[in-house]
């Protein structure tokens, strides 16, 4: 089965000074990265700083989203908690605004975990939430500690037909990706960089959902453009090295540092602890990632 390709943005998350999201600075960096290219947006994920944030705020901020205009048709919000009643709510939610679908953790607390406790979560919320629901399993197992495994993938598929409509998968295994594309080519598979894209695409898959393209959306779409034609190579090849440049900075203050010096505003580099913001020691790593990605000077 063919794809389109397509790129989602795992949005940052701006708070103001005192912490709580910054709706405002949300709904304009949003709107930026739509502007810049992207299909989609993925928010609440892990570059969203999602786990750091309440319920009633993630609520709250999809809604803002959609109040700005924004086609809920293009949103695949996360919503996986550890608490199976806080991933129903969210997930309901969601699917009550018409999203696109969820992205969703399988629960992330007790470990080990058995195939059978991770089926029965993912079961409990396709049963709570009833139709409408298209869901994007989430495995990002260095972060989780709960793989999704292709077993599991096949288990859910088989007891509710044409609720799974995808997975990101956040391993960066190529390998593991290839195997759940061939496996289940209907469903759309993500890769999480830029860096795979292209075999993503080649495979069967369905393009990437990427922490970088908060700040490289417009390159990465022009690479999902240019797939198949002579300019391929060198719009992976820039993609790429910008991919590398942000993988030298620690991954959300960075990436949110890189967005603040984009929109001109400082602002949008506060993080929600336990994190902490980027400091002049990275300074030269951000502008080095500025200037690649927008044409500015690499100074400090």
């Amino acid at each position: 089965m063919t794809h389109t390709p397509r790129l989602f943005v795992p949005l940052i998350t701006p708070f103001a000074q005192d912490l709580s999201v910054d709706v405002p600075r949300l709904q304009a960096v949003a709107q930026r990265m739509l502007d810049d290219g992207a299909d989609g947006l993925a928010p609440f994920g892990t570059t969203s700083e999602a786990t750091s944030m309440s319920v009633e705020e993630r609520i709250m901020a999809l809604e803002a989203l959609v109040e700005a205009g924004i086609d809920p048709g293009c949103l695949i919000p996360g919503t996986g908690c550890a608490a199976l009643p806080d991933t129903i709510r969210l997930t309901r939610h969601a699917v009550s605004l018409g999203a696109r679908g969820t992205l969703t953790l399988p629960p992330f607390f007790y470990k080990p975990l058995s195939e059978e406790g991770v089926f029965a979560a993912y079961a409990r919320v396709i049963e709570a939430v009833g139709p409408g629901l298209r869901l994007f399993l989430y495995h990002i197992p260095q972060m989780s500690g709960v793989p999704i495994t292709v077993e599991l993938i096949g288990r859910l598929m088989d007891a509710f037909p044409g609720v799974v409509a995808g997975l990101k998968d956040s391993s960066g295994n190529w390998d593991n990706t290839a195997a759940i594309i061939a496996a289940f080519p209907e469903i759309e598979t993500y890769s999480a960089s830029e860096a795979l894209l292209v075999r993503n695409v080649a495979a069967g898959g369905a393009g990437c959902i990427s922490a970088s393209a908060n700040i490289n959306a417009h390159g990465i779409a022009a690479l999902i453009r240019g797939l198949g034609t002579p300019d391929e190579a060198a719009l992976l090849a820039d993609a790429a090295a910008i991919r590398g440049l942000c993988e030298k900075l620690p991954l959300i203050p960075g990436v949110k540092a890189i967005v603040a010096r984009r929109m001109k505003d400082d602002a949008y580099a506060r993080v929600r602890p336990p994190l902490v913001a980027v400091g002049q020691d990275h300074s030269v790593a951000v502008a080095a990632v500025a200037a690649r990605s927008y044409g500015e000077s690499a100074s400090v």
